[in-house]
């Protein structure tokens, strides 16, 4: 899944670079859209007791994005456990070079309703390894 993302000066530091932590934000956007894609959506899961929550993130930062960039982040999914899920996500500059800008890799856990780790549903499986 690819998702364009434009950068603001909001999302910048004194220096003028997007501020490291944003990149995390960028990463929700993704996972989220990655879901709705595939006809998930995150409020029905928490209406069925279920959701995701993060254990697990690992980002290498590669390049500086700067104000006015328009940058693309591609999600996909590389692990399914039993209840857990692991995306990977990229960040590249859209400037004809492709230029990695950051990378990285979070681990999802579905939690049930005491807020446990709970066992991912087949068909949830399924729907988020749909290419």
């Amino acid at each position: 899944m690819r998702l364009n993302i434009r950068i603001y000066y909001e999302d910048t530091d004194c220096g003028g670079v997007v501020y490291y932590a944003n990149y995390l934000r960028y990463f929700e956007r993704g996972r989220t859209e990655y879901l709705r894609e595939r006809g998930v959506s995150p409020s029905g899961l928490l209406e069925k007791g279920m959701l995701f929550v993060v254990r697990k993130v690992e980002v290498d930062y590669l390049s500086p994005a700067r104000y006015d960039d328009i940058l693309v982040l591609e999600t996909e999914v590389i692990e399914i456990s039993r209840t857990s899920v692991t995306f990977a996500q990229a960040i590249k500059k859209e400037d004809g070079l492709d230029t990695l800008v950051a990378r990285g890799t979070v681990v999802l856990v579905m939690l049930g309703e005491l807020g446990k780790p709970a066992r991912i549903p087949e068909d949830l499986k399924t729907a988020l390894l749909k290419k």
